[in-house]
């Protein structure tokens, strides 16, 4: 679906925008940055610094993406999808790569504790996403302001690993909490919307 001309909308008609394909670019540029990152060694030190530029480019194309979207008017149903999963994608994969290659790291890295909970997040709210999808028949992802920032913190956390800065385990704890806090309001919201529909009997 998305490498065809065109993406399913209300009407079916809406041609695939220009904002969609920054955000399927950025999907591209996962699994380069996954190879960036495993290829990491204390021999190729390199790669580390292409992986961050990768990684920069993925978030800095997410901002572009989103400026777009909102002052063009091509906010559209497929973006409202490819956007929200092109960052967990792109996150949970630099999490994940990140603490594999953590011997690699000798002064910052991942602690495994951290990893789990930043993951075991996004699965549930995938789960949780999945659920009202069955019930209400509706798949609506917004980020809330919440959200926003716990993503704004999680990349801040792989940057400073990226750059080996030791300060970074701060922001781990912040993220953390930030990450607890946006899984509670996801949830509610969740619950809410299946309420709302068993209300008016969808």
């Amino acid at each position: 679906m998305w490498f065809t001309q065109y993406v399913v909308t209300e009407n079916n008609t809406m041609a695939l925008t220009f904002a969609n394909k920054v955000t399927v670019g950025r999907i591209l540029i996962v699994p380069f940055f996954i190879a960036t990152v495993m290829y990491i060694s204390p021999q190729h030190q390199y790669f580390r610094w292409l992986a961050l530029g990768l990684f920069i480019v993925a978030v800095v194309s997410d901002v572009i993406d989103g400026y777009i979207a909102r002052t063009r008017g091509q906010k559209t149903k497929a973006r409202a999808i490819l956007d929200p999963l092109a960052d967990k994608i792109l996150l949970i994969s630099a999490f994940i790569c990140l603490y594999i290659k953590r011997a690699c790291f000798i002064d910052i890295h991942f602690p495994l504790w951290f990893v789990v909970a930043i993951i075991s997040r996004d699965v549930i709210l995938l789960l949780g996403s999945m659920i009202i999808q069955l019930i209400t028949g509706k798949l609506e992802i917004e980020a809330n302001r919440t959200g926003k920032f716990t993503a704004f913190l999680q990349i801040v956390c792989v940057l400073g690993v990226l750059l080996q800065l030791k300060f970074t385990f701060v922001f781990w704890y912040v993220a953390l909490v930030a990450t607890l806090v946006s899984c509670i309001i996801y949830l509610k919201e969740g619950i809410k919307a299946i309420n709302e529909s068993a209300i008016s009997g969808h």
